[in-house]
């Protein structure tokens, strides 16, 4: 069963001084492209997460991030107040007027560097472990997500691979009026060249000729490249760059059909075959 790269996943850790939530999204791209955003104290588990994700997502272009917010009255950023005092103390020997506002004189202060200290916050073993669990959870839903995207994805593949068969069956039941059709042009043309043939030498360039016409290789090859492609949506793993190499070789032959037909009822269908599949590339791009 095929799935898409497209996807969202979500989980959200109330802890005791901290909410955390965990957000994972997905698009297609031929590799995988991760992007975390985590908080300088879960930085050490990194390599650990990224390796979970590339486990579980394989490709796409995803970005993950864990976003803290802080519930408790406690917090780890504290007014620097030696650094502080002493830029006001500054300010005031700037001003040198003795009406100074202290008040404004510490808006100003707080905003100058070192005017705040935050305390590194030390990695929680147990919190982290809570924290890995709803990691799991997020990963958990957007593969669901993948699946159900997939899933009208797998229909509308299938759908147009029915109208491209249905188009092949129309080309094989006009090949022989079109042989015929290019046969009576051929006549008509020498006729109206008025003058005298070997027959036996055009009945062997009308052979060569047809031959040079002949589609029934690609009629075969094309209608195995399309029961192909259905048994690949229907494998237990999903492989859109596999399919997106089988749609390439529907395409050569739906191409060569149309290059060879020189009947204009036959071409109106190659080029139905040909937008059907154009429809088909834009998707496949989205398959895992």
């Amino acid at each position: 069963m095929i799935q898409s790269m497209t996807g969202y996943g979500k989980s959200v850790l109330q802890l005791p001084t901290k909410k955390v939530t965990i957000e994972i999204k997905s698009l297609n791209s031929k590799n995988l492209d991760l992007n975390t955003r985590i908080p300088s104290y879960y930085k050490e588990k990194e390599l650990d997460v990224r390796k979970k994700i590339a486990s579980s997502l394989v490709r796409g272009k995803i970005d993950f991030s864990i976003y803290v917010e802080m519930t408790a009255d406690e917090t780890t950023t504290t007014i620097n107040k030696g650094v502080v005092t002493e830029y006001i103390q500054q300010m005031r020997n700037i001003v040198q007027t003795g009406k100074s506002d202290d008040v404004e004189l510490m808006k100003m202060a707080v905003r100058m560097p070192d005017a705040l200290k935050t305390e590194r916050e030390e990695l929680d073993e147990d919190e982290w472990k809570q924290i890995d669990t709803h990691i799991d959870i997020a990963l958990k839903e957007i593969n669901q997500y993948r699946t159900d995207e997939a899933a009208a994805l797998e229909e509308d593949f299938k759908q147009r691979i029915t109208n491209i068969k249905a188009c092949l069956e129309e080309v094989k039941a006009m090949d022989g009026e079109r042989i015929a059709n290019v046969k009576v042009r051929l006549r008509k043309a020498i006729d109206d060249l008025k003058v005298e043939t070997d027959e036996n030498r055009f009945e062997q360039e009308l052979i060569y000729y047809l031959e040079k016409l002949d589609i029934n290789e690609e009629k075969v090859r094309l209608a195995n490249h399309l029961d192909y492609f259905l048994q690949a949506l229907e494998s237990n793993d999903s492989n859109g760059k596999k399919l997106g190499f089988i749609v390439q070789e529907i395409g050569r032959e739906i191409n060569t059909t149309g290059s060879k037909a020189n009947f204009a009822p036959m071409q109106k269908l190659v080029i139905q075959m040909k937008d059907e599949l154009e429809k088909i590339k834009e998707q496949i791009l989205n398959v895992l």
